[in-house]
Formats: C-alpha cells, structure tokens, sequence
C-alpha cells in the first residue's frame, strides 16, 4: 500500500491487546498478514484523493463511499456496500459561555471491513478518547474484534452528545431564571436565549439520525456485531435515543420560555398603556370643568368669589373620585 501524505495514525490488536501502534500506514498489509487474527485502526486526518485512493485500493472500498467521506457536511449516515460498511457521524462540543463559540463539530467518517476500521477526520479532534475507551475493556475487545473498535468510536461520539446536551440543559437553567422574572428580561438575557435555541438545533441534527444509525449496526444480517457485544450497542442506541428526547424537550422548552416572555413583555406594554389612558381620563375631566368655567358666557357663581370657590371643589373631588375608581380597578 502507498504511504499516505496526510496525517495518520496505527493501531493493531490481537486478542484484545495492542502488538502495535503508530506504525507508518505502508507496513498495514505486512502487519495484516504476519498477524492473521489481529485487526487494525486506521485514522487519517484531512486526506486528499491519492490518499484515500491507496487505502481503497488494499481494503476493496466502494468508490461512493470514498466520495461521501471526501466531501464535508455530510449527514449522520449508515450504508452498507459488498465489502463493507460506511459511516458517518459527528463528535460535537458546545459551551454556554459567552465569551466562547457556542457549538463546534467534528465530522468522522469511518470505513469498517472485516479486520479494519479505518476512520477519516475532517476537522481537528482528540483521537485519545477512542484508544481510552478501546483499552478500558480488554476482555470484551478480545471476545468482539473490530466490531468493539466501531462500539468505541460510537460509544466515545454518543458519550459527547449526551455530555453537551446536559451543558445546555444547566445553561437554559440560568436563562429561565432571568426570563420568568416579572417584566419581562433583558434583551441580553434573550440574546442568550436565542444563542441556546440556535445550539439546539445545531446539536439536533447531529444527534437525531444516531438511534437508528447505531441500531442499523448491530443488525444480524450485517454479521459484525455478535451476541456478546450486542447489549453494548443496545446500550449505545438507548443513550443515542434519551439524547433525542432530551434534545426535543430543550428546543420545546426554550420556545416556551422564549414565549412566556414576550408574552410578559405584551403585558406589561399593556399595563403602561392602561395606565397612560388613565392618567389621561383624570387629566381630561379638570381640563373639561376649567373649559366649561372659562367660556365667554355668565353661569352660576360667574364673576363670584364663591363661583371660583365651586370649580374648585367640583374638579377636586370629580378628578379625585375618578383616580380612585380607576385605583381600585387596577388600572394605576
């Protein structure tokens, strides 16, 4: 096999144990067949199209599997091909501070064939998560072969959905807090908010595919995952599904919320407008009795100390009797 130019990285297991690692990805056909029962982790960083044309040359891939995994943004994803199976998902990573990008993804594609799985990044990523999960469990690598190299990978990528799905959940916690508070919130409290509802989305449409994806590769009829690691994936694929609910209930929760204030928002415009209507209603009836007081013509008390005295006491005690009407309906 041609040595790719890109990034790699090596990893052989027999038996459950690593006999190899970081090995240059020209030795993999050596390695392959001195070692009949081992099976190898191929990762490569950003590969260009003589790279991935040598690796599916040694390993038999399908040529539209090769250009799914060339092309970026490709969505979550499972096919099968004669030789074997392809797929793609996203490791995420949000945050809820400000000062931080609210959501970042890492798009991997991965090639699984009989003795290899071969993954291909096409954006930086810590790869060290995976070989953590594949030596935490040497029995159950020994039992499964590269089918537990893929329960990895899923396992590590799930694991991060679940992770940044509870960061929004706390993050939202903060912002309802602020939100629910009479009269309404801050615009930077709803900028936040409407920050969240944007990472939710983001984060749903790289978790929303991952049940069935996971349930697709645990399938019999592919004939890689056997009894002993079945649960395992059955697992994955429940963390997979609570995710997808959990998701769907913060992107319902954060509409709600932002709704619940505008909705505060529309009453308390409205207590302000009642209340300039008030004024205005009790400011009208002394401009009314000084206008009828000051026409041109003689009325009862005209040109009469006490005739001053009377439009006194009728806009005093009208005026007040209106604002105490008006006090007890609630309107000021």
């Amino acid at each position: 096999m041609n040595a790719p130019t890109c990034p790699a990285e090596t990893r052989l297991y027999e038996n459950g144990k690593v006999i190899a690692e970081d090995f240059p990805a020209e030795q993999v056909p050596d390695m392959l067949e001195r070692h009949p029962n081992a099976v190898l982790w191929l990762d490569l960083y950003r590969p260009g199209p003589d790279d991935l044309a040598a690796v599916a040359e040694e390993f038999h891939l399908h040529p539209l599997a090769i250009e799914d995994a060339t092309q970026e943004h490709e969505r979550p994803k499972l096919d099968r091909y004669p030789e074997h199976l392809f797929l793609n998902v996203y490791a995420v990573d949000v945050s809820t501070r400000p000062e931080d990008p609210p959501f970042g993804k890492t798009e991997i594609s991965a090639f699984v064939t009989e003795r290899a799985l071969i993954t291909v990044r096409k954006a930086p990523s810590d790869t060290a998560k995976f070989v953590e999960a594949w030596d935490a469990d040497v029995k159950l690598a020994k039992m499964s072969g590269v089918a537990f190299l893929l329960y990895g990978l899923l396992d590590v990528v799930v694991d991060g959905h679940v992770s940044a799905a509870q960061m929004l959940d706390v993050g939202m916690d903060g912002v309802e807090d602020v939100l629910l508070e009479e009269g309404g919130a801050p615009r930077e409290v709803r900028m936040r908010g409407l920050r969240l509802r944007k990472t939710v989305a983001a984060l749903r449409r790289a978790v929303v595919p991952m049940p069935e994806l996971v349930a697709q590769a645990r399938q019999t009829e592919n004939g890689l995952v056997d009894e002993n690691l079945a649960p395992y994936y059955r697992d994955v694929e429940d963390h997979a599904q609570h995710v997808v609910d959990q998701i769907e209930h913060l992107r319902d929760r954060i509409d709600s919320l932002l709704q619940a204030d505008l909705a505060e928002q529309g009453n308390v415009l409205n207590d302000i407008t009642r209340k300039l209507a008030a004024w205005a209603a009790v400011i009208a009836v002394p401009t009314a009795l000084t206008g009828y007081f000051g026409q041109n013509l003689p009325y009862p008390g005209f040109a009469k100390p006490w005739g001053y005295v009377q439009s006194m006491v009728l806009i005093i005690f009208s005026a007040g009797g209106l604002w105490v009407y008006l006090r007890r309906r609630h309107w000021l």
